[in-house]
C-alpha cells in the first residue's frame, strides 16, 4: 500500500513541477528602461528581468538594442545620448536573453522631449570604417516568430551634394516559404520609396506606410544619365541577379546627402513561424546602394545570419545545410564556428576542436576568415598572435595562440562585440561520396577551461529528380505464346542513398494466340444427330499502358535494391482475330452410325477491335541489379493481379539519369 501512496504523490509533484515550469515559460517578461534629460542629453538605464539560466551553458547575460527615435541607435546597456534638434523622440529598445531559458523579454517604446539644444555637442560617431560605403547591423539573430532590426547605415562618398537610391533584398527564393515579413521601414532623412527607375528623380510623397505593401519592379524600365555604359550593364545584371536570388525587394530614395554624412534607415521585421527550421542553417538579406543617381556606381553588401532557437554566441553553422547533389562539386560548401569569451577575465589561447565528416576532403580546406585578427602561425613557436591550423584524424584544430580576447563579465567591457570571435573555412568535397546527410560539430577551448560544445552544423541535400529511361518484356506464363515489349520513362529522387519513392509511365504492345478444340451437337430428331467439332484459333493484339502511381525503392548497397508497390494496366487499344474451322458429322445412334459429310464443314472468320478497355491492378515486388543508385541497371519485377490471369513477370533494363 506504501508502493501505491508513494506512487501517487509522486505524481502529483511531478504534475505540479510540470505546470510550474509552463507557467514560467509562458509569463511575459518585460524589461523597463528610464530617462534622465538634462538639455539635450538623455542618459538611458535598463531594468531587466532576472534569467533563467540554461543548465550546462556559460554564465546568462543580456544584449541591448537602442533606437533613439532621431536615426541613431546604440548597443550598450545604459547609453547615453545627444539630439541635435528639440522635438518628441519615441525611443524603442530591444533586449536579447543569451543561454537563459525564458522568453525574450518586451520593452515599450517611450516618448522622450527635447526643449533645448547645446549646439557644441556632436550628437553620434561615424559607425562606418574609413573605406565602407555602407553596411548592416542587427539587433539579434533571427528566431522563428520574433521581431528583428536591421539596419542600413550608408554614407555620402563624394564631396558635393549628392541623391541616390538603395536596394533592400529579402526572402530568398531558394526557400520554399518566406522566412520574414516586412512590418515597418523607419527612415529620419527625408527617404521616400520608389515604384519603378522612370520614377526615380520624381519628387513623389509616399508614406513609407504604404511602402510594404508594392516590391519594386520594372527593373532599368527607362534608361539612366550615365557616366560609364559598361558599369550600367554591370548593374543592371546585379539588380537582375539578385531579383532570381530573393523574391521581395524594396527600393528606397535619398536626396539631399551632405558630403561625409552617414545615414541610418530601420527595418523591422518578424520571422516566420514556418521559418526554415534547421538551426544551423545561415539566410541571408542583400544591399545595392547607388550613392549618385547620375551614375551606375554602386557597392553590395550582403549579411549572412544564422537562425537559432535560442541566443547562443558560441554555435556553428552552414551554407550547405540544403545542397543540390547533382551539383555538388560546383559548390562552395562553407562553415562559420562562432565564440565568445563570458569569464571574467580575457583569454589568451581559444582552440577549436571541429570534426569533419567523412565526405568532406580535410586536406584542401580553405581558410576564409577569422577573427581577431591575427597572422597565420608559421611552423617554429612564436610570442606573437597568430592563428595555427591541425589536423588529427578526422578533426580540424584551429588555435588562436597569444591573444587577448575580453570576458563578457570582465570589468571594464562594456562591448559584448569585443568578447567575441569566428572561424571561417570552406571545404571540398571528396570525389565520390553517397547521398546522405552529415553533421559537424566543435568543442570550444578557452584557456585550460572545460570546452564548450556547439550545436550540430548539419549538410543535408535536396531530393532532386532523376528520370530513368526503361524497357523490357512482359511474361504471362497462362497465355499460349504471349509476347510483351515495352518502354517508358521512372521519375525518383537523385541518387537516393537509401529510401526513395519511385513512379513510372510504360508503354507497351502485347500478343498472344489462343485456340481451342470443342464440340457441338444439334438433336434433330429421335433418330438423327449433327455434331460440329469445331477447331477455333484467336489472335489477341494490344496497346496498354501501364502506370505506377507509387512504389517504394530501398538501395542495399550501390548495386543492389529492393522495391514494391502498385501498378495499373488500362489496354488502349484493343484487337481480336479469329478462325472457326467446323467439321460436320451426321450420327444415328439407334443404329450407332456415323457419317462425314464435307458438304456441310463450316468456317467463320472475323475481326473485332476496341479501346480503353481491360482495367486491371497488380501489386509488385522488384529486385534490382546494377549501378541502382544512378546509370544502368536490370532487374526482376512479379506482379500479383486481382483478377485472372493472375501472375505476371517483367524482365527489363533500366538507366537513371
Amino acid at each position: 500500500m506504501y508502493k501505491y501512496l508513494f506512487l501517487f504523490l509522486l505524481f502529483f509533484a511531478y504534475k505540479g513541477k510540470a505546470q510550474q515550469l509552463q507557467q514560467v515559460d509562458s509569463v511575459i517578461r518585460e524589461a523597463k528602461f528610464d530617462t534622465e534629460v538634462k538639455e539635450n542629453k538623455v542618459n538611458f538605464s535598463v531594468t531587466t528581468p532576472p534569467l533563467i539560466q540554461i543548465s550546462g551553458a556559460p554564465k546568462g547575460y543580456y544584449t541591448f538594442f537602442w533606437e533613439f527615435g532621431d536615426g541613431q541607435f546604440s548597443q550598450k546597456e545604459n547609453p547615453e545620448h545627444s539630439y541635435e534638434k528639440t522635438g518628441d523622440y519615441n525611443v524603442k529598445l530591444w533586449v536579447t536573453n543569451n543561454y537563459d531559458a525564458g522568453k525574450t523579454p518586451t520593452t515599450r517604446p517611450k516618448s522622450v522631449k527635447i526643449d533645448k539644444v547645446d549646439m557644441k555637442e556632436n550628437a553620434s560617431a561615424s559607425i562606418l570604417h574609413e573605406e565602407e560605403v555602407f553596411d548592416f547591423t542587427k539587433n539579434r539573430e533571427p528566431i522563428p516568430n520574433e521581431e528583428l532590426v536591421v539596419v542600413l547605415t550608408y554614407k555620402n562618398p563624394y564631396q558635393e551634394l549628392t541623391d541616390g537610391r538603395l536596394y533592400f533584398f529579402y526572402n530568398e527564393a531558394k526557400y520554399k516559404t518566406d522566412n520574414f515579413q516586412l512590418i515597418d521601414v523607419r527612415t529620419y532623412n527625408g527617404e521616400y520609396p520608389i515604384i519603378s527607375e522612370d520614377r526615380l528623380a520624381l519628387d513623389i510623397d509616399i508614406p513609407f506606410s504604404s511602402m510594404l505593401a508594392f516590391n519594386g519592379g520594372n527593373f532599368m524600365k527607362s534608361p539612366l544619365i550615365i557616366q560609364d555604359t559598361s558599369t550600367q550593364e554591370e548593374l543592371k545584371e546585379q539588380l537582375e541577379n539578385s531579383k532570381k536570388d530573393y523574391r521581395e525587394m524594396k527600393q528606397i530614395g535619398f536626396s539631399n546627402f551632405e558630403p561625409g554624412e552617414e545615414r541610418n534607415i530601420f527595418f523591422q521585421l518578424r520571422t516566420t513561424p514556418e521559418m526554415l527550421k534547421d538551426t544551423s542553417a545561415i539566410i541571408s538579406i542583400r544591399g545595392i546602394y547607388v550613392p549618385n543617381s547620375k551614375s551606375a556606381n554602386h557597392s553590395v553588401k550582403d549579411m549572412e545570419m544564422e537562425i537559432v532557437t535560442s541566443h547562443d554566441p558560441n554555435k556553428m553553422t552552414t551554407n550547405a545545410n540544403l545542397m543540390d547533389f547533382r551539383n555538388r562539386n560546383k559548390k562552395n560548401f562553407k562553415y562559420k564556428i562562432q565564440f565568445q569569451n563570458n569569464g571574467e577575465g580575457p583569454a589568451n589561447t581559444v582552440r577549436l576542436e571541429t570534426n569533419i565528416p567523412e565526405i568532406f576532403n580535410q586536406e584542401d580546406i580553405e581558410l576564409l576568415d577569422f577573427y581577431p585578427k591575427c597572422d597565420i602561425c608559421p611552423e617554429e613557436d612564436v610570442t606573437y598572435s597568430c592563428l595555427d591550423t591541425s589536423f588529427v584524424e578526422d578533426k580540424v584544430i584551429f588555435t588562436f595562440k597569444n591573444i587577448y580576447l575580453p570576458g563578457s563579465n570582465q570589468k571594464g567591457v562594456n562591448s559584448y562585440d569585443s568578447t567575441k570571435g569566428f572561424v571561417s573555412y570552406k571545404i571540398p568535397l571528396k570525389g565520390k561520396i553517397k547521398k546522405q546527410k552529415s553533421q559537424s560539430q566543435t568543442a570550444i577551448y578557452f584557456d585550460k577551461n572545460e570546452p564548450i560544445i556547439t550545436n550540430y552544423a548539419t549538410t543535408r541535400f535536396t531530393p532532386g529528380l532523376s528520370i530513368g529511361l526503361k524497357a523490357g518484356n512482359m511474361r504471362i506464363g497462362s497465355l499460349e505464346n504471349f509476347q510483351e515489349w515495352f518502354f517508358g520513362a521512372t521519375l525518383s529522387s537523385y541518387q537516393a542513398f537509401k529510401g526513395y519513392f519511385q513512379s513510372e509511365v510504360l508503354l507497351s504492345s502485347n500478343q498472344y494466340t489462343a485456340s481451342r478444340l470443342y464440340t457441338e451437337e444439334n438433336r434433330r430428331d429421335e433418330f438423327f444427330v449433327d455434331v460440329y467439332d469445331y477447331q477455333e484459333e484467336s489472335e489477341f493484339q494490344n496497346l496498354s499502358f501501364y502506370v505506377v502511381p507509387t512504389s517504394y525503392r530501398y538501395n542495399l548497397t550501390d548495386f543492389l535494391s529492393v522495391g514494391g508497390g502498385i501498378q495499373i494496366k488500362w489496354d488502349i487499344k484493343s484487337k481480336l482475330e479469329r478462325e472457326r474451322n467446323g467439321e460436320y458429322t451426321m450420327v444415328v445412334e439407334s443404329e450407332n452410325f456415323e457419317m462425314r459429310d464435307p458438304e456441310q464443314d463450316t468456317f467463320e472468320e472475323f475481326t473485332e477491335s476496341d479501346t480503353f478497355t481491360n482495367f486491371r491492378a497488380a501489386t509488385f515486388i522488384d529486385l534490382n541489379i546494377g549501378k541502382v543508385r544512378i546509370g544502368p541497371s536490370v532487374g526482376l519485377r512479379y506482379h500479383h493481379y486481382f483478377n485472372a490471369p493472375r501472375h505476371q513477370w517483367q524482365f527489363y533494363a533500366i538507366w537513371k539519369f
